[in-house]
This record gives C-alpha cells, structure tokens and sequence, in this order.
C-alpha cells in the first residue's frame, strides 16, 4: 500500500511541477476522475497523461535519493571487475526500492497533506501543489550542498532569487541537489572501489615478481575481490551505509 501511494504522490508531483499549467488546468480532472467535457477536450486530457508520464522517470531521478544510489552501485561493480553481474536490472531495481524506503516519509507526507486532501475535494489543486511539492523541496534542502546552490543562482541571468536568507527557487535547487547527488555518489564510490583498487595492485605486485608476465592480473584478483566482499558482508554495509547518508 505504501508503494502505491508512492506512485500515486510521484505521478502528482510530476503534474504539479513539471506542467504548472496543464496541472492547474487539468490536475481536478484527472485525479478526481470527472468524466464531463467533449471528446476534443478528453483527447487533450489524454495527451496530457501520456506527456507527463513520459517525464516521471526523469523526475524521479532529479527529485529523490535515487541518482547516489545507482552511481554507488555502478562504482562497486566496476570496481569489483564485473561488467554483467550484477545486472542493470538489479542494479537499477535495489536502488529503486531503496529509494521508496529513504523516501517514504517524504512520500507519505505529500500524500497525507497534498494528495489525500485535494481526493477528498478539501482544498484546490494550488494549495494541493504547494503541499506537495513542499516534502520535496524540504528533503532537497536538507541534502544540498550550499556551494552548489550559490553557483546556480550566481549563473542564472540577472541572478534573480539570489536573496540571503530565502528558500532557493525549485528550477534552482532540483538542479543544485542534483550536482550534490552525483558528487556525494562519486565519493562513496571511491570510497567503495579503493580497497579493490589495493587488491589489484597487491595481486599484479605478486604476479609480476614471480615471473608470471603472461597471466593476467585481474584472472587472480576477481575471485579474491568477490571472496573479500562477500566476507565482510558487503552488500550489507554499503545498503546501510548509503541509507544512513540521509541520516535515516
């Protein structure tokens, strides 16, 4: 259940933020299920939907912890020397799950305060796209880095919203934490391929002082890489690590 109201928040999200106007236009409509209208005006609603939801992965990557997660996954199986295993799919599906786990209060936030409430027809559909996009733009705030919120309002023309003290504007901030994510991904993961770049180096040390010219490193090093993984229990202290970086 809670998975489903995560989508559910996640397909409002993209209506009130990507398309303020469709939404403000259509959002009554399409999540309160009316029916009236011509068939002219229920094809634009259709287009609609397929349009939006042609941008919810891109936005569930811009707006979530999604993005450390699969670049951190991404280092561990470079580093470990694998090129098919584990697969994209898996490696894409844990850091899905796992962002629904980090994300789950944000995403039951916006449900109970935007989604649920503009459902029950208790408030409009502004009021419900600031409740919803407000989780959101708290859990960014929370994981950006100040230096990159700086650089996009000092870059921005005219460099408007760049007042001290005020909440950085959303097409400022969802590109700032995006930076934040990959640079906090990019070092978890040299954090992650370190001791595996040690392994090679101790493994083509060992090679080459036997005489072994021939034999390639990495035939030694990948057993003993995975061995070493596998005995520290690695996947268990990167997931925890990783969830833990948002201080859950």
């Amino acid at each position: 259940m809670r998975y489903c109201k995560s989508i559910v928040v996640l397909f409002a999200l993209v209506l009130l933020l990507a398309h303020p106007g469709v939404a403000s236009a259509q959002a009554p409509e399409l999540l309160l299920g009316k029916t009236g209208g011509s068939m002219s005006g229920r094809i634009v609603q259709i287009v609609a939907i397929l349009s939006v939801l042609s941008i919810a992965p891109s936005l569930l990557v811009m707006t979530t912890s999604f993005t450390r997660f699969v670049v951190a996954l991404s280092f561990l199986r470079s580093g470990l020397g694998l090129q098919n295993t584990p697969g994209n799919v898996v490696l894409v599906s844990l850091a899905l799950f796992l962002t629904f786990f980090v994300m789950s209060p944000t995403f039951e936030k916006a449900w109970r305060e935007g989604v649920q409430p503009l459902v029950e027809q208790k408030i409009d559909e502004k009021e419900a796209a600031d409740r919803i996009v407000g989780p959101f733009r708290e859990f960014m705030a929370a994981n950006v880095r100040e230096s990159d919120v700086r650089l996009l309002q000092n870059l921005r023309p005219g460099r408007i919203g760049n007042v001290d003290g005020a909440a950085p504007d959303i097409t400022i901030l969802v590109p700032a934490f995006m930076i934040s994510e990959l640079r906090r991904g990019f070092e978890i993961g040299f954090l992650v391929a370190l001791p595996f770049l040690v392994i090679d180096l101790i493994v083509a040390t060992i090679t080459m002082s036997m005489g072994m010219m021939m034999l390639p490193p990495s035939v030694i090093g990948l057993p003993i890489k995975v061995l070493f993984f596998v005995l520290i229990d690695g996947w268990s202290l990167l997931v925890s690590g990783l969830v833990r970086s948002y201080g859950a």
